[in-house]
This record gives C-alpha cells, sequence and structure tokens, in this order.
C-alpha cells in the first residue's frame, strides 16, 4: 500500500536505497579518515600500526569525493526519474547490474588503498603509481555509472516516444541533464585510465605522458563539481518550494540554468591547470572565461530561489522588505540543512571565483586554502542538501515517518556540523594565504617564518575535525533510524508544482540535439588544439601518450 501511494514500487525503492546504503557507510569511513588527517597535521597525533599518512588522505578524497557522493547522486536520481517517468522491469534488472559492477570496483580500488598499494591521493598524479587493482576498480566504478546513464536516456526517450510534444517532467529532465554532463566528462578520466594508467601499472608501458594525463583528469575533474552540485540543484528547485508550501518560480529558467551548466561545465579543466608548463596560455585564458560563465546559471538559481521563497511569503501575508523570512520553515530540518547549504554557497562561489582567476589563483594554488574550498562548496552546500533529501527520501523510501524527535536531532546535526565546517573550512582558507600547502601532512616546518602562523589554524583544524566527526556519528545515527526504527507510516515524496500564472516552457529548452550539440562544440573548441600542442611538444621519441619519469 505505502508503494502504491508513493507512486514506487517495492523494487525500485529498494534499487534507491541500494545506493543510498553504500553512501552512508562511505560517510563513516571517509569522515573518520578525515579526522585523522586534521589530528595528524596537528602535530598531536601519530598514526597507528605503520599506517601512513597518504593511505589516509587517499581514502578520504576518493571514498567522500567519489563514492558518497556518486552513488547517493545516482540512488536520489532513480527515486526522482522513477517517480515521474517511470521505470520498466527490464531497465531496473540493468540498473541491479550498474550497481553491481559500481560496488565491485569500488571494494577493488579501497582494498588497494588501505593495504598501501594506491596511496596516490584523489588526483592520482603521475608519477605517482598504484597497484593496478586501483586503476581497474576506478574503470568499473565508471563503468557501472554509465549503466545508471543510459538507464535514465531510456527512461526519457520512451517517455518522449510516448508523451510526443507534452513537456518533460522538470526532475526528469534535470535527472537527464545531469547524467549526461557525468557521461561526457567521464569520457576523460576513462581514457587516461584504460589507456594511460592501467598499461602503465600491469608494466606494459615504461612512460606515461604526465601533461596528458593531468589534462585529461581535468576535462573530468571540474565538471565533477557540477555533478555534486545539480542534485543539490533539483531539490532547491523542485523539493524545496513544495516543503515551504510554494510553487516552483519558473519552470523555464530552471530549465535553462542546467543547460547552461551543461555546456559552460566541461570545457573548463585548464583553470585547474593554470601553473601547468607545456599548456598555451591563450588557451588556459579561454577556458577562464568559460568557467566564468558558470556563475551565470548560478545566480539564475539564486534569483529563482529567493523569488520563490519571497512570492511565498507575500502569499501567507508577510509584508515588509524582509518579512517574507518569517514564513520559511526554519524547524523543519527538510528546509533547514539544504539552506543552511544555500547560504554557504555565497562564500564558497566566491572562493570559486579566485581559485579560477589567474593572478589571484598565484596566490592560493597548491596551499590549504583549496582544500577548504572543497570542504565549502561540497562538504558544506552539497553534503548539507543531501542530508536534508535524507530526511524526507530515505523514510519515503522504507515506509517510514520522519518524526518529531529525528527532526530535533536533524536540526543539532546542522548545527554541529555547520559549526565544525566553519572552524576547519576558515582556518584552512587563512593557513593557506599564510601559504601552508596541501596534500602534506608535514604542515608546521619549524624553522620557517611562516611555522608561527600555520600551527595556530592546525589546531583549530583539528578542533573543527572532531567536531564535524560528532557530526557524522549522530548523522549515521539518524540514518539508521529512518532506515531501520522509525515509525511505520507515510511520509510524503515532496515534489512542487510551477506557478499558474508562469509563461509557457519555451520547445527549444527540450532540443536535445541542440544542447548536446553545442556541447560537443564548446568542447571541441576548447580542447582540440590545445590538446595536439601538447602532444606535438612531448619529448622527441616519445609516444603520443608517453612521458619518460625515470624510476619515480
Amino acid at each position: 500500500m505505502i508503494s502504491e501511494k508513493l507512486g514506487l514500487s517495492k523494487q525500485e525503492t529498494k534499487l534507491s536505497m541500494a545506493y543510498i546504503y553504500v553512501a552512508f557507510i562511505s560517510l563513516l569511513i571517509g569522515g573518520l579518515m578525515g579526522l585523522l588527517q586534521t589530528l595528524v597535521r596537528s602535530g598531536t597525533f601519530t598514526l597507528p600500526w605503520g599506517i601512513d599518512y597518504y593511505q589516509v588522505l587517499t581514502v578520504h578524497g576518493v571514498i567522500l569525493g567519489l563514492v558518497l557522493t556518486t552513488f547517493f547522486i545516482i540512488g536520489f536520481q532513480y527515486a526522482l526519474i522513477n517517480k515521474t517517468i517511470g521505470l520498466t522491469v527490464k531497465q531496473r534488472k540493468i540498473s541491479w547490474v550498474g550497481f553491481w559492477i559500481m560496488l565491485v570496483g569500488t571494494i577493488m580500488s579501497s582494498i588497494t588503498i588501505l593495504l598501501g598499494k594506491a596511496s596516490v591521493l584523489y588526483t592520482f598524479y603521475a608519477p605517482l603509481k598504484a597497484h593496478p587493482a586501483f586503476y581497474i576498480g576506478l574503470a568499473l566504478v565508471i563503468i557501472g555509472s554509465w549503466v545508471a546513464c543510459f538507464v535514465n536516456f531510456r527512461q526519457m526517450f520512451l517517455w518522449r516516444k510516448d508523451h510526443k510534444n507534452e513537456k518533460s517532467p522538470l526532475l526528469a529532465f534535470m535527472v537527464v541533464i545531469n547524467m549526461l554532463l557525468w557521461f561526457i566528462a567521464t569520457l576523460g578520466v576513462a581514457a587516461t585510465v584504460l589507456i594511460q594508467f592501467i598499461p602503465w601499472s600491469l608494466g606494459y608501458a615504461d612512460t606515461i605522458n604526465i601533461l596528458v594525463s593531468r589534462t585529461l583528469f581535468w576535462y573530468f575533474g571540474h565538471p565533477l563539481v557540477y555533478f555534486w552540485l545539480l542534485p543539490a540543484y533539483m531539490a532547491w528547485y523542485a523539493i524545496i518550494p513544495k516543503i515551504i508550501g510554494g510553487k516552483i518560480f519558473s519552470d523555464s529558467l530552471a530549465r535553462l540554468a542546467f543547460v547552461l551548466f551543461l555546456m559552460f561545465s566541461i570545457p573548463v579543466g585548464f583553470h585547474h591547470q593554470l601553473t601547468e608548463p607545456g599548456i598555451d596560455p591563450m588557451w588556459k585564458f579561454i577556458q577562464v572565461v568559460l568557467t566564468f560563465l558558470v556563475i551565470i546559471p548560478s545566480l539564475l538559481t539564486a534569483f529563482s530561489m529567493f523569488a520563490m521563497f519571497e512570492i511565498t511569503g507575500r502569499k501567507k501575508g508577510f509584508q515588509g522588505i524582509f518579512g517574507w523570512v518569517k514564513h520559511l520553515p526554519w524547524k523543519d530540518v527538510r528546509f533547514f540543512a539544504p539552506m543552511v547549504g544555500m547560504l554557504a554557497f555565497i562564500p564558497a562561489g566566491t572562493g570559486g571565483i579566485i581559485n579560477a582567476s589567474h593572478q589571484l589563483n598565484a596566490v592560493v594554488h597548491n596551499t590549504i586554502w583549496v582544500t577548504g574550498h572543497f570542504h565549502l562548496t561540497v562538504a558544506t552546500t552539497v553534503i548539507l542538501t543531501f542530508f536534508g533529501i535524507s530526511y524526507w527520501l530515505i523514510p519515503a523510501l522504507t515506509g517510514r515517518k520522519l518524526t518529531a524527535d529525528i527532526n530535533k536531532l536533524g536540526m543539532i546535526q546542522t548545527i554541529i556540523w555547520t559549526i565544525g565546517m566553519t572552524i576547519i573550512s576558515g582556518s584552512m582558507h587563512i593557513a593557506g594565504l599564510f601559504g601552508a600547502p596541501r596534500r602534506s601532512a608535514y604542515s608546521t616546518y619549524s624553522g620557517t617564518e611562516q611555522a608561527s602562523e600555520w600551527i595556530g589554524y592546525q589546531y583549530s583544524q583539528a578542533i573543527g575535525g572532531s567536531i564535524l566527526f560528532i557530526g557524522i556519528i549522530l548523522m549515521v545515527y539518524i540514518f539508521i533510524k529512518l532506515a531501520f526504527f522509525a515509525p511505520k507510516g507515510i511520509e510524503e515524496f515532496p515534489i512542487a508544482e510551477e506557478e499558474p500564472d508562469a509563461e509557457p516552457t519555451p520547445k527549444f529548452l527540450e532540443n536535445w540535439k541542440l544542447w548536446i550539440g553545442l556541447t560537443i562544440a564548446l568542447i571541441l573548441f576548447a580542447y582540440t588544439i590545445p590538446f595536439i600542442e601538447i602532444i606535438q611538444h612531448s619529448p622527441p621519441g616519445s609516444p603520443p601518450f608517453a612521458w619518460p619519469i625515470g624510476n619515480n
């Protein structure tokens, strides 16, 4: 009876929950690794049993940055698209194949890291070399995610075939856009892993072209950020309005923002390589310009959200310039957690502009400032929104209720997370301005002029990391309560409707051939010539994808 009211079958809810189980297990493991890192960097703790700091750092980055996010996003998106346009039995069976491929790949990579055979960090830059199983595991995770991509594409294709000349459901449209972004972006990392790293790690190749590998990684690495962010935007655009008793401000604007993210988030990887030799400065400048274009859909989203907040408040009778703020359900964790994430995106976006600016990037490049930026964007904006989603999604999928007590615990968890992240991210930003390095356990560097400045901020990071780990333990406890022990019942799957007087959505916004074609054209424009130049300027006699690296 519960699944019928949800519009989701029991088999469909199990599929989404399988992904989400892996995500929360990853949260606990990755969070523990993060705590250990901050304690080591404070200089007050030594890792036991011969564990290497860079093992811990690699686990933290891979498990949280790739495993947690990808599994949660795919599980969440399956729930959204299955709810809005449906899933056939055949598609569901294929979806499970994708899940098991991803899980096997995750386990393979995780074991190699834990055994100390893959301490290559989240970016796995050459000439750092991992065990072949690490790269094979990464390849399997990507292949498994591609299965989810093509299932979602097939779902949309069949829906459009049966509903000609109809506007597709907004959330289904958003899911397909995000999976298109993911598929196109992962082609880069798949290429470097399959063509370069696996043969090299197996001993079939003696050399590797480092600049090619980094370029292919960052072709993937920056759109990865938007793959994380767009599911949060899905919740902001189409879920939060329902929770606060409002309606979607503009279906057209929401679709336009997602289309712009698809086009402008991929051909921008060079802004992560501004200090790399071998890339023409002109192409770096072009990709920096394209990076700044991504600000446009972010501003569209901010305008849309606050317009929706204000319209909803005024319809409820709240007057004055900021009277509408009073109507917001600040005591409802389904709103409160994502709202804190939204507000955190203001300084996070500002930091992103600094990172992508050539001269300012030179000040903070490879300092712990960049780590602080990641913790504001992914670990605050994205993760708090994912937590907010979990408070209604998990009970909706498991047939349980979000009780008042769990809601209260969620409010406490959000506050703890915000305090911990403010301390750790703030101290990372400040220490980075003093030149404290990222990716390093040796953050005090005694004898340098900056040492006295850095060390206080390392203690702050340890304090912030400890508070965050308390927040992780509490969130895992809440997840277990919601999934297994909360009272049984019907929990709302909150999908908002559009404003009745909104302008009709232009049909061209669903012209998939147009948007995919423009995206490919931008990618070819931004990468073809510089990539050819990178290969042409390789050392004499080197194969196109090889670069001598000695015995490193």
